[in-house]
């Protein structure tokens, strides 16, 4: 796969929000917006299988979370989390 600095970006395929439903496990739902089905049901599997029973103050979130958004960049997946409170824009990068 070849890098090419003049080809414009390609659209997005899909997007999803992912939802922190609280203490109790599981703790995460993954919303899709749009994008074709088989697609956003594969990464809603990825996304569980690295978050299912990590609360966001788990040390082990943050690393899985950067996991998670470079699995959607490379997927072309618009991802948009909902914590269920403000965040800190110098650590969501």
């Amino acid at each position: 796969m070849t890098d090419q600095p003049d080809a414009p970006p390609e659209p997005p395929v899909g997007e999803a929000t992912i939802v922190y439903l609280g203490p109790v496990a599981p703790h995460w739902e993954v919303r899709t917006v749009f994008g074709p089905a088989e697609v956003m049901d594969a990464f809603r599997d990825r996304v569980h299988a690295r978050l299912l029973l990590l609360p966001p103050h788990d040390p082990q979130f943050r690393r899985n979370r950067e996991r998670v958004n470079r699995d959607a960049e490379r997927e072309r997946i618009i991802v948009n989390w909902d914590l269920g409170y403000p965040e800190d824009p110098e650590e969501t990068g």
